[in-house]
């Protein structure tokens, strides 16, 4: 694709400068936008006017599990999403599917890999195989992911702070919102989700990745 924008998200200057050149090896005449944190992929994300891609590394510094991935998809729904890890292919891709990926890339692949990856990406052809038969957890995961998938940006930045157990004066703070604001995107996530007791919650932590042992239940 001619004229691309291209976002490529890792904490590693090394690893990020190999993707650059994937990138542009697929697309020649691409913009190449950078980040080092999900922090300031999500404010590439909204400075941009045009974003056709994203290469997301889903071990970011202010990340746990799927939550950037979760971020960034909500900030871009339209935008197609490359996961980066060094996680299990198969686990990590089936996952990341949950929230709009396109494809993924293993931390071992080399230049051709990753060039042909994001070109059948920008073509429009998802990267990643299709799921197989689902145990009736996996299903109920992959429900709570959807659920979560609809929320706004701010709704899933006060799901994270209400996952880690953070109060609501606390979720104000780290926002930089009132309570009040705080207790309205709690609503609201709290009707878009179903969650309406800590179980649940815990429900849409996995579907999140994250570490749930310490979660009180």
């Amino acid at each position: 694709m001619s004229d691309a924008t291209i976002l490529v998200a890792d904490d590693h200057p090394l690893f990020r400068d190999a993707l650059k050149i994937a990138v542009i090896r697929a697309s020649p005449s691409a913009t190449v936008l950078e980040a080092g944190s999900v922090a300031e992929a999500a404010d590439q994300v909204r400075g941009a006017d045009r974003l056709d891609l994203i290469l997301l590394d889903l071990r970011m510094p202010d990340a746990e599990g799927f939550s950037g991935l979760a971020l960034l998809h909500a900030e871009r729904p339209g935008t197609p999403i490359i996961v980066i890890s060094a996680l299990d292919a198969a686990d990590a891709a089936v996952r990341a599917r949950r929230y709009g990926a396109a494809g993924f890339l293993s931390k071992t692949a080399d230049l051709n890999t990753i060039q042909a990856v994001v070109s059948e990406a920008l073509s429009g052809r998802s990267a990643l195989t299709a799921l197989g038969a689902q145990t009736e957890e996996e299903a109920e995961i992959d429900d709570m992911a959807a659920r979560i998938a609809t929320l706004t940006p701010a709704q899933i930045k006060v799901l994270l702070g209400v996952l880690a157990g953070r109060l609501n004066k606390q979720i104000a703070h780290d926002l930089n919102i009132s309570e009040a604001t705080v207790k309205a995107h709690m609503t609201a996530v709290f009707r878009k989700l179903g969650v309406q007791n800590r179980t649940q919650a815990v429900i849409a932590a996995r579907a999140l990745g994250l570490d749930t042992a310490q979660l009180d239940v």
